[in-house]
């Protein structure tokens, strides 16, 4: 199967994940640049995710391999940038474990309702509410990288810094704001998902359904075979 570019850079966006999260958790390296590499790392994904769409599109090259590369590797994406915010806390306890819940659960049920709908030759066409919600997933997990540097870099500084600590403070404010509007949109799309898309779910009235025999039936027909069984035997032997 010949790959095209645009499957090549989904591929290619996939396999960045390791690099960023090894940079990300390599804390051996000193003044934190490990994390603006992680931080360059996670933006030129970012940036593959428009790409390899867009040259889909213009060159006319949108595959069922290519949507589902370019799903599979957004849903990745995003899933570990939250997940480092997570465990490292600059997503406080226990909103950035809601958050993360919240955003597989609706994954999920989005990959799970396409699957039955593509079984019944019922296509789910891309809904504005989940790039919205993508795009705002992005930006607060870029903001989170920010905030997450400069408190590496800065240490016991932002306590005593009065300007570096209004700036946090408000940094902070911020990215608060924007994991609240994020968890919303999140909630409404997945809900959105389902309600636009309830036809999927319905069962088809006109399916034929073959209901099992019945004991009694089985042992009837049973009885008949032996009976006719026995009556050609013995016209053998007659014939004989």
């Amino acid at each position: 199967m010949k790959m095209n570019t645009p499957n090549k850079i989904s591929i290619v966006r996939i396999l960045l994940l390791p690099v960023f999260l090894f940079f990300y958790l390599a804390t051996f390296i000193p003044f934190g640049i490990g994390k603006i590499i992680a931080f360059v790392v996670f933006l030129f994904a970012e940036f593959t995710d428009f790409l390899d769409g867009y040259l889909a599109r213009k060159n006319n090259q949108v595959t069922t391999l290519g949507k589902f590369l370019d799903s599979i590797a957004d849903k990745i994406l995003c899933t570990t940038g939250v997940l480092v915010l997570v465990v490292d806390q600059t997503i406080t306890h226990p909103y950035g474990i809601i958050f993360l819940f919240i955003m597989i659960l609706r994954d999920f049920i989005v990959s799970a309702l396409r699957q039955v709908a593509a079984a019944k030759n019922i296509v789910i066409a891309a809904d504005m509410a989940g790039k919205v919600k993508a795009n705002f997933t992005y930006v607060s997990i870029i903001l989170g990288f920010v905030i997450n540097y400069i408190n590496t870099i800065s240490g016991d500084t932002v306590q005593t810094d009065h300007s570096l600590y209004i700036t946090m403070q408000v940094l902070q404010i911020i990215f608060d704001i924007l994991l609240i509007v994020t968890t919303i949109l999140t909630i409404y799309s997945g809900v959105r998902y389902i309600v636009r898309n309830k036809q999927a779910l319905v069962e088809d009235d006109n399916k034929t359904v073959i209901e099992p025999q019945k004991d009694e039936n089985i042992s009837e027909q049973t009885t008949k075979q032996t009976d006719n069984k026995s009556n050609t035997e013995d016209n053998n032997k007659e014939g004989e």
